[in-house]
């Protein structure tokens, strides 16, 4: 039972090793991760100057997030049809934009638009 299982995983690790090259090969992944569960975790409810650590798990939670992508697409259907060819046989997949500059308009003052700009800059800087 337990070499099936490992046979199982090694053989979804591949498949999704294999569907981050596409998604490398393509340009579309600029970041991507899997995540510990929340029994490694922790919280910080923010009340006004006040903060509070909350120890995982989480038990209460229904909804973890186990891993997440960051990718780049002409639209969210793009990335629904990058979702369509993943391994993943199980579970649900959310897909959401990431604000940009311009979901702000006139509300973002200039300087920080300005500043924005020059922190997106200096941590690509830093990328190897």
């Amino acid at each position: 039972m337990i070499r099936k299982r490992a046979r199982c995983r090694a053989e979804l690790f591949r498949e999704m090793g294999n569907f981050n090259e596409q998604l490398v090969s393509a340009g579309v992944m600029l970041a991507g991760e899997g995540l510990h569960p929340s029994s490694k975790g922790k919280r910080v409810l923010c009340s006004g100057k006040q903060r509070t650590v909350l120890d995982g798990p989480f038990t209460e939670t229904k909804e973890l997030i186990a891993g997440f992508w960051l990718w780049e697409v002409k639209s969210i259907e793009e990335g629904v049809e990058w979702i369509r060819r993943s391994p993943f046989q199980e579970g649900e997949i959310e897909l959401r934009p990431v604000f940009g500059p311009d979901d702000f308009g006139d509300a973002l003052p200039p300087d920080v638009a300005a500043q924005e700009e020059r922190l997106r800059a200096a941590t690509a800087q830093t990328k190897p």
